[in-house]
């Protein structure tokens, strides 16, 4: 445990901790609005309840979203120093416009839509609410767009012994940051949805609210379904996305060791990285990892073996990380749909509604091993092709790192149980009548 390895740990877990909290705070901005713009549109108080109930619980899970962040990008001057003198004239200016436009703004008319309520027509008081879920998706957009130039570095040139922007425009309309937005609020929305369904399946079997609960189920279950389907889509152009641009990513995903064409794709293998092979290969289908890379049966899919070891990501891990990832995305879309469809009875299938109580933890799930997949699956790379994570980290003492790890995850563990207390608390509460 050397200072690389205990930084790299600890800013895995401030980004995969901060990741509980932001995903649904995403979601629920744009939910919460949504019930609300059905209120103002139907005048049924069921809505403005519903704008309110959701709304307390996404103001929760704000707070300690916003405490996560802010100690996470403190980290890029203590613990990776050397990478903020490399590229920071790049990846500063796109974290300054995060904060100065889209943090400050929800922050903003977080404050003005809660103190707001009848005081303002309701058409207004929706609008504050758009304006909040509006500068949520913004701040996501702009922090993904430094995490696209991360995998995808455009835009620079190398000047002065560090990388400077070159072209802005280039790295805002970078492809893999695009992709990589759609496909993590994707994401964010399906796993909104799956806690207001979650939910609103515990109040349904006690009884409770039943009208209530259906109108919140039902919406979430519509917004659920649309966001799986298209979590799909964007996950399959994410996949060709890689295949051009990180293909050492792309083979460990697949445990994929000899380059080749026409290359078929196992259902089931186990890697052996130590003898570069899989120690078991069955169920294969021809030509259907060439398919998925690159929408060409015949297109030639380079192997691990065309690396060094040195420039291989951890093959064990991508590959099961990445399976977990598809395996649950895919079982959200069977859960999603069958919710959509039964949404006008939905208080008939007990049975279903249980599993939804615990289906919540699902998408945590799903989004926290594609981030294993997105950040670890660039390893050795901080910065791919540009910067290696070794010569990124800042010159520190052994003990201070651990130290202050240790410190993180004892508040990180201490935050955490008081925000899922609150959301669990006044989750079950319910609405206020």
């Amino acid at each position: 445990m050397d200072v690389l390895m205990l930084s790299r740990l600890q800013f895995a877990v401030a980004t995969m901790f901060h990741f509980l909290f932001v995903p649904l705070t995403l979601g629920l901005s744009i939910l919460t609005a949504i019930y609300e713009t059905m209120y103002v549109r139907t005048s049924d108080p069921d809505y403005k309840r519903a704008a309110k109930f959701w709304g307390k619980l996404f103001l929760i899970n704000f707070a300690l979203g916003v405490v996560t962040g802010i100690t996470l990008e403190f980290q890029f001057g203590t613990n990776w120093s050397r990478y903020s003198k490399y590229v920071g004239d790049i990846f500063g200016s796109l974290l300054a416009i995060e904060a100065t436009l889209a943090f400050y703004m929800e922050s903003t008319f977080i404050g003005v839509w809660l103190f707001t309520w009848d005081k303002v027509r309701p058409g207004m008081h929706a609008f504050f609410i758009w304006l909040v879920a509006i500068a949520s998706n913004i701040s996501a957009l702009w922090i993904l767009i430094a995490n696209g130039w991360m995998q995808h570095p455009v835009g620079y040139v190398m000047r002065n012994g560090r990388a400077e922007l070159d072209d802005f425009m280039a790295v805002v309309t970078n492809k893999f940051a695009a992709l990589e937005f759609l496909h993590t609020v994707s994401g964010a929305y399906i796993l909104a949805g799956f806690f207001v369904m979650g939910v609103s399946a515990y109040h349904l079997l006690r009884k409770n609210e039943t009208g209530f609960f259906k109108k919140s189920f039902s919406v979430a279950a519509s917004f659920a379904l649309i966001f799986a389907l298209l979590e799909a889509f964007t996950g399959d152009a994410s996949g060709v996305e890689v295949a051009h641009t990180q293909p050492a990513k792309l083979a460990a995903m697949e445990s994929h060791w000899e380059t080749g064409s026409h290359v078929p794709m196992y259902l089931f293998a186990i890697p052996d990285p130590a003898n570069e092979k899989n120690s078991v290969e069955t169920l294969p289908v021809p030509d259907l990892l060439s398919l998925l890379a690159f929408h060409d049966p015949s297109a030639e899919v380079k192997g691990l073996k065309d690396f060094s070891a040195a420039d291989r990501p951890p093959v064990t891990l991508i590959f099961l990380s990445f399976r977990i990832m598809v395996g649950l995305g895919t079982l959200l879309v069977f859960l999603a749909a069958f919710g959509w469809l039964k949404r006008k009875d939905i208080e008939r299938y007990p049975g279903y509604l249980r599993l939804m109580m615990y289906a919540i933890a699902l998408p945590y799930l799903a989004i926290e091993t594609g981030w294993v997949v997105a950040e670890v699956g660039r390893q050795p790379w901080i910065v791919y092709g540009v910067m290696k994570t070794a010569d990124a980290v800042s010159i520190l003492a052994t003990s201070q790192v651990a130290v202050s790890l240790a410190a993180f995850v004892a508040l990180y563990s201490f935050l955490g149980a008081i925000d899922f207390y609150l959301l669990a608390k006044y989750a079950r509460k319910g609405p206020i009548h």
